[in-house]
């Protein structure tokens, strides 16, 4: 299974709303990125570990991610103690656009995802999902109505 190891800060650096964000709330851009991820892989069979610098202030409660905060220590410490002592590195996705931080993933094996790379992916898939979900309510709307008699276009005629 691919493991998804993501520089939490680096990747809220490359996401304009989110960046935005951060410069005024702090852990309202970390819980905005969990939400994204967490639909993100909602539908992908992978393991994923998200790193932030400093500790942790209010619990993000997101299933299916795994939130790592470096304390004292910085994240990218962190994230390399992480691939140090995976089992299978080459099983690794690192998403980080920090070149020292890329560079030492690379000799690891893992393979190397840039942070404004991977926000395109979230970013297009986001937009996707919001789009199907919309498309889903409208139909589900014009059953609705359906089942009602409320559309049946004969009814509405005016003289």
């Amino acid at each position: 299974m691919k493991h998804y190891i993501i520089d939490g800060n680096n990747l809220i650096g490359k996401i304009k709303t989110l960046n935005q964000i951060q410069k005024n709330n702090k852990q309202q851009s970390r819980e905005k990125l969990a939400f994204i991820l967490g639909r993100y892989f909602s539908k992908r069979k992978a393991s994923v570990s998200l790193h932030f610098d400093g500790f942790e202030n209010d619990t993000i409660k997101i299933s299916a991610i795994k939130i790592i905060y470096s304390g004292s220590s910085n994240a990218d410490e962190k994230i390399k103690d992480e691939i140090e002592r995976s089992k299978n590195p080459k099983n690794n996705i690192l998403i980080t656009s920090d070149s020292n931080l890329a560079q030492f993933g690379r000799v690891c094996s893992c393979h190397i995802i840039k942070s404004e790379e991977f926000a395109k992916q979230l970013l297009s898939s986001s937009s996707t999902t919001e789009e199907q979900a919309r498309i889903d309510e409208i139909n589900s709307a014009e059953e609705f109505k359906k089942l009602f008699g409320v559309n049946a276009p004969d009814k509405f005629v005016t003289k």
